[in-house]
């Protein structure tokens, strides 16, 4: 296994559309094998694949990929535990926007009372 290390000793992400997976293999610090693994287990987890089955990643994937490596590595994380650490952050960040709407529009409401004698 490898060095778990910190993620603030990874290289950082150099401003490119799409990262083969050696490149990503480099700059997470994991192997290519664990990241076809991880693709298996992480369902939110899909590089764009193209000519030969070849994998291609975006900076949003590095950024998981980052992620999975910090809770598994560094937090002790199961690969169950660290899907459920996922996908809750997914689902608390869906939530935040509907209750954002509903403090605004309460907000609003009060501006047009004030507004309206």
């Amino acid at each position: 296994m490898l060095d778990p290390g910190s993620n603030s000793e990874l290289p950082v992400i150099p401003a490119k559309r799409y990262f083969t997976i050696g490149e990503v293999s480099e700059l997470c610090a994991v192997k290519p094998h664990v990241l076809r693994y991880w693709e298996q287990e992480f369902p939110s987890l899909k590089p764009v694949k193209r000519r030969g089955n070849r994998r291609y990643y975006q900076r949003h994937d590095v950024l998981m990929i980052r992620q999975i490596r910090n809770l598994l590595y560094e937090q002790g994380f199961t690969i169950g535990g660290a899907r459920q650490r996922l996908e809750g952050d997914a689902q608390s960040d869906s939530a935040t926007p509907i209750d954002l709407i509903k403090e605004m529009r309460k907000e609003l409401e009060e501006v047009l009372e004030l507004l309206n004698p």
